[in-house]
């Protein structure tokens, strides 16, 4: 196809300030509808992007144009009757994090994209940001050797952009699927998916009632490394910040800034590329090159990362991190 036909379901925050601006500009990409139950939402949104469609059901969006992919930035808890639509229509989806509420929701999805033969893609950005994929090369070529101890944290105000958030028959959790299933995906890319053994975690609720708004995470691996998470909405820090920190047999690295250190003939030498981009700008690039690549799955160029399979698999280690907070004792993952 010389462009792929999108159409976005869902106008919140994350769609307008970054999936229409990024989409309206590639020149492989025709955003032909755009879909929102917020009536003057959807057509504010469709003017000021010059999208020349507009709708308030899905499934009327579905049946009446010819798309070749849909793009679901709804609130949580519509993520797994849109994608399963979509896909039946024969529609290659890409659904933003987390995937769903509950780990049977993600398997249904995931289930249903090989039914029906369709691509599947999750938003996990922070992969596709420029210092992590830096400091994924040199972890996959081993320069910092076996990596054996990663932590990692996001902390940040909650935000008023999504209201639903806090609500956990739409969110189906609190910071931990908002924030800490970016951070744990990101951990677990880097050192290529290892299997999870066991986890232990606890919450605290501060400044939220039906969801937590504060998760510590232990994650033992089978081969032996572990993970440390940290995420909260509440933790009276100065200011908004996030970061990742692998330690191997070789050297250590972090993100946020990148930092790469290696011994070398008994020395620990920074061996940082010299040119590292402003946060802000490295935020911006993860999503374009993000969905840069889902349209170029779509258009048959390569296969998708951050698959639906991949989100299941991270769903089963989030249900069991839930489960030992909620049950206070350590979780081994069958």
């Amino acid at each position: 196809m010389e462009k792929a036909r999108v159409g976005i379901v869902g106008l919140g925050w994350v769609a307008q300030v970054f999936h229409l601006p990024l989409l309206t500009k590639f020149p492989d990409t025709e955003v032909v509808a755009v879909c929102d139950k917020d009536k003057s939402r959807v057509r504010m949104i469709a003017d000021r992007f010059g999208v020349p469609t507009t709708y308030y059901d899905y499934e009327q969006m579905l049946s009446s144009e010819e798309l070749d992919a849909v793009i679901v930035c709804t609130s949580t808890d519509a993520h797994l009757p849109v994608t399963l639509a979509s896909l039946k229509a024969g529609k290659d989806v890409f659904v933003e994090k987390p995937i769903a509420r509950h780990y049977d929701e993600a398997v249904q999805m995931a289930e249903a994209a090989k039914l029906y033969r369709r691509k599947l893609m999750v938003g996990m950005n922070n992969r596709f940001r420029p210092d992590t994929m830096i400091l994924k090369s040199f972890i996959e070529k081993g320069e910092l050797g076996k990596i054996f101890y990663s932590k990692a944290g996001w902390l940040r105000k909650l935000s008023n952009d999504n209201p639903w958030i806090t609500r956990k028959d739409k969110s189906g959790g609190g910071v931990f699927l908002d924030l800490g299933i970016v951070m744990l995906d990101l951990n677990l890319w880097m050192m290529d998916f290892p299997p999870v053994e066991r986890v232990s975690a606890t919450m605290h609720r501060h400044k939220t009632k039906s969801v937590e708004d504060s998760c510590l995470a232990f994650i033992h691996m089978k081969n032996g490394a572990t993970l440390v998470l940290e995420v909260s909405w509440s933790l009276q820090s100065a200011e908004d910040f996030f970061y990742c920190d692998f330690f191997g047999a070789d050297g250590s690295a972090m993100i946020n800034p990148l930092r790469i250190h290696k011994q070398l003939h008994g020395n620990l030498v920074n061996v940082t590329p010299a040119k590292i981009e402003t946060p802000f700008n490295l935020h911006k690039k993860s999503y374009e090159n993000e969905l840069k690549h889902f349209i170029g799955a779509v258009r048959g160029l390569h296969t998708v990362i951050s698959t639906g399979e991949e989100a299941v698999h991270r769903m089963k280690i989030v249900e069991a991190i839930y489960e030992s907070a909620h049950k206070g004792k350590e979780i081994r993952l069958r």
